[in-house]
């Protein structure tokens, strides 16, 4: 299956997040996590989103604060350090380009009601691509939805090849906790 959406691993903005920026409450508070140079960060920003962008890179952090000085930006290593974010809660969580398993559960409790969660990251096949290749960083078919499954509803879900920028396999979602009062009457 071919995806008509393009996954973006450059300074653009991914299709996917900007198709479902406008879910999150109006200003509210955004966790771009893994944010690498902030392409996410600094979209959210110019939309009014109070923004948190997580990495463990403090250059590229220092770049997005230059770009942006409202962005909270947290040096962060989340994979061997502690969850930062005990405690708190956000109106969206954005993750592109990142897996590491056991922070899901995490992202999920930070989910504030009504929160919606735009995840899109590579899955099974990208191998024959290229990086990623380790399968520690590849989702496996459907496991966005098994992640989210009891706790959020699911808005959006797609898995499969995408062309360009450059070939590549992807499983993207966009997940909300109280769907309801953010669909039309």
């Amino acid at each position: 299956m071919i995806l008509d959406m393009t996954i973006h691993m450059s300074q653009n903005p991914s299709l996917w997040v900007q198709r479902f920026t406008p879910l999150i409450t109006a200003g509210g508070a955004v966790l771009d996590l893994a944010c690498g140079e902030g392409r996410h960060s600094l979209l959210l920003a110019e939309h009014g989103y109070k923004v948190e962008a997580v990495d463990r890179d403090a250059a590229a952090l220092a770049g997005i604060a230059a770009k942006a000085p409202g962005i909270v930006t947290r040096i962060a290593d989340l994979e061997g350090g502690p969850w930062p974010y005990h405690g708190h809660v956000f109106d969206g969580i954005v993750v592109t380009n990142y897996l590491f398993r056991p922070l899901l559960p995490m992202l999920l409790n930070a989910l504030g009601e009504n929160g919606v969660l735009i995840y899109e990251t590579f899955m099974v096949g990208n191998e024959r691509f290229g990086k990623p290749a380790n399968p520690a960083f590849l989702l496996r078919p459907g496991e966005l939805l098994d992640v989210v499954r009891r706790r959020l509803a699911v808005v959006a879900f797609e898995q499969g090849e995408v062309d360009a920028p450059r070939p590549a396999v992807v499983q993207r979602l966009c997940a909300t906790r109280g769907i309801e009062s953010l669909l039309p009457a």
